[in-house]
């Protein structure tokens, strides 16, 4: 999933379980800013201090999407978790929705409820969470499951992401078709381009080891914010069987589901300014409210709050570690990642057969 649903939709649903606005920002900001972390490394201080990052994401162009070292502990925990299903390691690392081991993951949060980044810890995880939806049958492995000989989708599409396959293919020459798209990624959906991530897109593939694939993302992805409002709810009521909580009404179902639907713009920014529109004008019954902007990267970010360093200068600057770096979002996040990762890595997966860091 993108933007649209990592922070706005994210935001909208938080604050229908019942987190107050400031809250909510906090979650879905962590939960998009799983996305756009990508620095990793020691933070050093002026001092001599030091503070560790992890990245949970890495740049689509980065070397180290091809180092499968990396790609096991960025993508498995916080972007393909697996389900544990087969027989193979392969077939165990590929993403599943609402799996046994993402309500694991999910409780373990809820069960953080106390810590003074639980806030974070619940944006990340409901990050990896509707995830799961989004990106099941692929897997954050090098995997034959991500190697695809077929990709459809409808019309609307085929004249923007699948037209520009196929124009390449078709300049390649039909002696390539069978494999071009193949060889396109055996990493995540990379393969299957940005069709997981659409809301509205109806699509189907062939991979190199289950056959043809059909996908109706819309449905999957209301079910998504349903279960992720659901998790919000046993937060708050520290109830680690979240899933008996009541999620979402059905008129604010109904009315996210039709926003979401009609919000068509391949550009996920520009589909997050039609969402942040609507609940703005009170689209979504329950929810009338400007959903605050949020800020990646830069002045104004949670790195820039916390250090006053803006990306550009990141190794250049050392900033004086203080109190006020202790208490900052940034760093509560980056401790955020580190124990979700740990957590996932090293406890929930080997719980369930699967060892892959």
């Amino acid at each position: 999933m993108n933007i649209d649903f990592h922070y706005g939709v994210t935001f909208a649903v938080c604050r229908l379980a019942g987190l107050d606005p400031q809250q909510a920002q906090v979650v879905a900001h962590a939960s998009q800013y799983v996305d756009d972390a990508t620095t990793k490394g020691l933070l050093t201080f002026a001092g001599g201090e030091t503070f560790e990052r992890f990245a949970s994401a890495h740049v689509m162009l980065d070397y180290n999407n091809a180092i499968n070292d990396e790609n096991r502990v960025v993508w498995v925990p916080f972007h393909f978790l697996p389900g544990g299903e087969g027989a193979t390691l392969e077939d165990k690392a590929v993403c599943k929705p609402d799996s046994p081991i993402a309500r694991d993951m999910v409780r373990r949060a809820i069960e953080r409820q106390g810590a003074e980044n639980a806030l974070h810890r619940l944006g990340v995880t409901l990050h990896t969470y509707i995830d799961t939806w989004a990106h099941q049958g692929f897997s954050g492995i090098v995997s034959d499951h991500n190697r695809l000989t077929s990709l459809e989708g409808d019309d609307h599409d085929h004249d923007t992401w699948l037209g520009t396959l196929k124009s390449y293919v078709a300049k390649a020459g039909n002696a390539m078709g069978a494999t071009a798209v193949s060889t396109v990624s055996g990493l995540g959906h990379g393969a299957a381009l940005h069709f997981p991530d659409m809301p509205w897109a109806n699509w189907s593939y062939t991979n190199l080891t289950t056959g043809p694939v059909k996908r109706e993302n819309l449905p999957e992805f209301m079910a998504a914010m349903d279960m992720a409002c659901k998790a919000v709810q046993g937060f708050l009521n520290n109830n680690v069987n979240y899933e008996q909580e009541s999620g979402l009404a059905p008129a604010a179902k109904k009315a996210l589901q039709d926003i979401v639907a009609n919000n068509r713009d391949h550009d996920p920014e520009v589909r997050l300014e039609v969402f942040m529109a609507a609940i703005a004008k009170g689209e979504l019954p329950g929810l009338k409210e400007e959903i605050p902007a949020y800020i990646a990267k830069g002045k104004g970010s949670w790195k820039h709050q916390a250090t006053g360093i803006e990306d550009k200068d990141d190794g250049d600057t050392k900033p004086d570690w203080s109190p006020a770096f202790e208490n900052s979002d940034y760093r509560k996040f980056h401790d955020a990642v580190k124990e979700h990762r740990f957590e996932v890595t090293q406890k929930i997966l080997p719980a369930h057969g699967i060892r892959l860091a």
